[in-house]
Parts: C-alpha cells; sequence; structure tokens
C-alpha cells in the first residue's frame, strides 16, 4: 500500500541542515502530490514497462540514518 521514495543525499542534506520555509522551484518539471488513497501498480507498470536499470544507484552515498531499535535516536 505504501510506495517507496526519498531524496537523495544532497536534498536529504540539504533539508536536514537548513532553514526550512517556502521555496519557489523554477525551470524545473518536479512535482509531487500526496494521497490518502493507497497506490497500485498496474499490470502494464509491474510486467511490461521499461526500467531504468540503475535507478538505485542514486541512493548509493545516502548514509543509513535508521537502525529499527526502538527508543534509539
Amino acid at each position: 500500500m505504501m510506495l517507496p521514495h526519498g531524496p537523495d543525499r544532497d536534498a536529504f542534506e540539504g533539508a536536514s541542515n537548513s532553514n526550512l520555509g517556502p521555496e519557489k522551484l523554477e525551470n524545473t518539471m518536479s512535482f509531487m502530490f500526496e494521497t490518502r488513497f493507497p497506490q497500485h501498480l498496474t499490470a502494464f507498470a509491474a510486467n511490461e514497462a521499461p526500467l531504468q536499470d540503475d535507478y538505485i544507484d542514486c541512493w548509493d552515498s545516502l548514509e543509513k540514518k535508521f537502525d529499527g531499535t526502538p527508543g534509539k535516536k
């Protein structure tokens, strides 16, 4: 039901270490949406759509910040 998502290292570090506030993005095709409804893959996306084989590589430099230990920060 949940879709995996996340920023690359530069986006994570920038957001973690800056004063957050509204920011206007220009000259980009970026978008984000949120929904309370579960998302599902279509049969085409699951079985036939072309994949970006090196997609996972964009997170190679992102350090692990969570290990799942209850109460650990």
